[in-house]
């Protein structure tokens, strides 16, 4: 299948690629990240000639010199989505247009180059239809799609680079939860922020990601499965996680979510999540929610719900959260009945086995 694109892509097959017996093997418990497909994109751009160079390429490392610009300044961006196997045994995405168009405005922050939407979804057309056999079948499996960029520029002045390269690379993924669908308790970070007001909260960013790590080692050590920011200013209203939006659901249905204040990540599942509450009837806010409101919303039950989104996880409820002097909730308690039938909704249009009413699935294979 094509479509139009405005660079043409070279091929060069793997010349290791894995042998049938192997490949099985890793897909029988790919875990998540843990293996990477035989191919991967690169595409380069400079300031005197654009984006060119378009190539499937055998998977393998990358060569950079010493003073790139990626590796001083930090000039580099991402995405996440998914390839899914169909029952008839194509393969399709989920909404690359949205990934394109934040991946866009994360290089527009990042001061590097956009790369327009119609290369950004043909990268990953061309490399799941040469990794096709990578994509796994049966369960809530997937092919994990990480597309980046990065300034390769070789110059040690602090300004934007005038070079930089664009690859995806894929990872077949199983159930994010091996044994279902687990709720979790979240630590409540108070001595960290995840971003600042005008910093790059709102960009897809490694920066923002490796800013979480300390925090979220803390929720570890909390037992805690992920980490709850609040915001920069007042320290008082809820940001997001330390990979995933936060959402609530009130005791009359109606479901609540941080509103993007420039530092929270405009997430592709957070504004799907909205839309498939919609279409089930439920009001939906997008407002300043205080971490009070959440703590004495769940003591009094005002609060019935609250789970987090992303594209890794999809749903994922939330039973608890645990600060440095309260814990609210019960870790014990189920996952909410609307929590489960959104992710229901979102993951049957994934693997087609409900209707796209929306327009959200693109083919890919």
């Amino acid at each position: 299948m094509t479509s139009a694109c405005s660079l043409e892509f070279r091929s060069t097959p793997s010349s290791k690629a894995r042998v049938l017996a192997e490949r099985e093997a890793i897909l029988a418990d790919p875990g998540f990240g843990k293996h990477f497909t035989d191919h991967m994109i690169s595409i380069d751009w400079t300031m005197a000639e654009g984006w060119h160079n378009a190539e499937v390429t055998p998977y393998g490392p990358l060569l950079l010199d010493p003073a790139a610009s990626v590796l001083h300044y930090a000039q580099e961006i991402f995405e996440g989505l998914k390839a899914f196997r169909h029952a008839d045994g194509s393969i399709w995405t989920f909404r690359p247009e949205a990934n394109a168009a934040r991946m866009q405005r994360s290089a527009r922050r990042l001061a590097l180059p956009e790369l327009p939407a119609d290369i950004f979804v043909e990268s990953l057309r061309q490399l799941v239809q040469a990794d096709a056999d990578w994509v796994p079948t049966g369960g809530e499996t997937s092919l994990y799609l990480r597309p980046f960029m990065i300034a390769n520029e070789s110059f040690l002045g602090v300004r934007s680079a005038q070079k930089a390269a664009y690859y995806v690379i894929a990872s077949p993924a199983g159930p994010y939860f091996a044994k279902g669908v687990a709720p979790v308790s979240i630590w409540l970070s108070t001595d960290y922020a995840r971003a600042a007001k005008g910093g790059t909260g709102a960009a897809k960013c490694g920066g923002n990601y490796a800013a979480s790590l300390l925090p979220q080692q803390e929720a570890y050590e909390h037992g805690c499965a992920q980490v709850l920011f609040l915001d920069p200013s007042e320290g008082k209203y809820l940001e997001e996680l330390g990979g995933m939006n936060v959402f609530m659901v009130k005791r009359d249905g109606t479901v609540l979510t941080p509103a993007l204040s420039g530092s929270i990540l405009e997430g592709v599942t957070r504004d799907s999540i909205i839309q498939l509450a919609r279409d089930r009837g439920h009001a939906v806010e997008e407002r300043a929610i205080s971490i009070d409101e959440w703590r004495d919303g769940v003591t009094s039950g005002e609060i019935s719900e609250v789970f987090a989104c992303g594209t890794a996880a999809v749903v994922t409820p939330i039973t608890m959260l645990k600060g440095k002097d309260f814990a609210v909730g019960n870790e014990s308690a189920p996952a909410g009945e609307l929590t489960m039938a959104l992710r229901r909704d979102l993951t049957d249009i994934q693997y087609g086995r409900q209707p796209d009413r929306h327009g959200w699935m693109t083919q890919l294979a």
